[in-house]
């Protein structure tokens, strides 16, 4: 039973180590299985390392042309890492623009929770959302977005009422207003 365990740890244990390429170790072959790595990239990670070895992610952003926060992080998705770290950077997301929707969707904004929100600095320490996570969130946003609609479209109903039934209360009172000003009219 305890060499079934060890052996299961072990081929978890090399699956995982076979998994990660580090960019300081690994030759020209192993760099182009990663995703998003061709013969180019490859190249250029090969050239710049050759000057001397990447410190973290934001040295290997900097020194190699072409990889930026988003390429990073997909290259760290797919096993990348620079001294055995993966990517932690978050690209930021742009604001969204306050007061220039209506009201409904300002509620909608206002409710969403802070979990969701990405920070601002491109370089903040913010784990990457799992697929399911992204697939999640979107799907409470398009509920979100929806139910917003929907209440908004409920407001704009109980105003067409209640502007229906203001003509209505001023219709029924012209007729009265004019029988009062009748009677002053023969005087």
């Amino acid at each position: 039973m305890l060499k079934k365990i060890l052996a299961v740890l072990m081929a978890l244990f090399a699956a995982a180590a076979f998994a990660a390429v580090d960019v300081n170790k690994a030759d020209a072959i192993q760099l182009d299985s990663i995703k998003g790595i061709g013969p180019a990239i490859a190249g250029k990670i090969a050239e710049e390392r050759k000057k001397a070895p990447f410190k973290d992610w934001d040295d290997f952003v900097t020194r190699v042309p072409g990889i930026g926060d988003k390429s990073a992080a997909k290259l760290s998705e797919g096993g990348l890492t620079v001294n055995g770290a993966a990517y932690k950077g978050m690209v930021a997301k742009p604001e969204a623009k306050k007061d220039s929707k209506p009201a409904a969707t300002a509620v909608t904004a206002a409710a969403a929770p802070a979990a969701t929100a990405r920070p601002a600095d491109s370089k903040a320490a913010a784990p990457a959302m799992s697929a399911e996570e992204k697939k999640a969130a979107a799907k409470k946003e398009k509920d979100e977005k929806a139910a917003a609609a929907k209440k908004a479209q409920e407001d704009k109903a109980a105003a067409m009422k209640k502007e229906k039934e203001d003509k209505a209360a001023a219709a029924k009172a012209k007729p009265v207003a004019a029988k009062a000003s009748e009677p002053s009219a023969k005087k």
